[in-house]
């Protein structure tokens, strides 16, 4: 019997990790309603992958076994009262708002709601995201096996101590966007010499893929790989000490430091 896994929102995100699992899901296992209160929204995504679109936030509670969160921060007190009454003690609720923490859901759901916080990152809408999960005691682990096939969809899944997920946002959450601007950055450079737009980037995406995918897969520090493309007197040298001097680690660290604290700045206000 499919699993029923309700959405809450199908924004950036939320559509993000609908889309993987209807496209990646061949057998089936999970079947997936949806509510937004953008209602075309809601109508064109329905459409687009076939599931069933619900009317409010409730009904979809009452029709799923788990009910995936995917609203700004600010509006979860809202939803969550909203919802409270429907979402039984079996239901399984899995957060992916940014700085909210599973005691603050557990503060108004009570203490046997059951809650699972994840940070997941858009790369999901193409099946190469990255999402980091945090488990609240009540969920056992065949429930957790679940839960990481359902995320597995969107990409890689691993499990990181909820005390780390305000400092992963910046890490794994974020992050596409500073790579968006890498690759942008570089296109422009390409263009201003010469190179088509388009052709810009798609030259550039691929070399940051393949630099990523060098990472991954042959387990080496990024340091190693990068002294690899330096050869003495070369040209990559010279481009590499222009990024220092510009202070281009400073300013990524910097801007994680930044976003870190802004999650933090968050859960606290909420």
């Amino acid at each position: 019997m499919a699993y029923k896994v309700g959405f809450i929102g199908v924004g950036n995100m939320g559509g993000a990790l609908v889309r993987s699992i209807a496209r990646n899901d061949k057998e089936k296992e999970f079947s997936l309603y949806a509510f937004d209160i953008n209602t075309p929204l809601l109508k064109n995504l329905a459409e687009e992958l076939g599931i069933r679109e619900e009317d409010s936030a409730k009904s979809l509670v009452s029709s799923s076994d788990i009910i995936v969160l995917a609203v700004k921060p600010q509006y979860c007190d809202h939803v969550l009262e909203y919802i409270k009454p429907a979402l039984q003690p079996e239901k399984i609720l899995v957060s992916v708002a940014v700085g909210l923490s599973i005691e603050y859901y557990k503060n108004i759901l009570g203490p046997k709601a059951k809650v699972v916080r994840t940070m997941p990152n858009t790369p999901a809408l193409v099946g190469a995201g990255m999402t980091l999960v945090s488990w609240d005691d009540l969920i056992s682990n065949d429930e957790k096996k679940v839960i990481v096939k359902l995320l597995s969809f969107s990409g890689l899944v691993e499990e990181l101590d909820e005390s780390l997920m305000c400092e992963v946002t910046a890490l794994t959450g974020s992050s596409p966007a500073y790579v968006f601007m890498l690759i942008e950055a570089m296109a422009d450079a390409a263009v201003k010499s010469g190179i088509l737009r388009n052709q810009a980037y798609r030259l550039a995406a691929q070399a940051v893929l393949g630099s990523a995918k060098m990472v991954l897969d042959t387990g080496k520090h990024p340091g190693e790989l990068k002294d690899m493309v330096c050869s003495p007197a070369g040209t990559t040298i010279e481009a590499v000490a222009a990024l220092e001097r510009e202070g281009f680690r400073n300013a990524i660290m910097t801007a994680m430091e930044e976003c870190t604290r802004r999650a933090r700045e968050i859960g606290k206000k909420i």
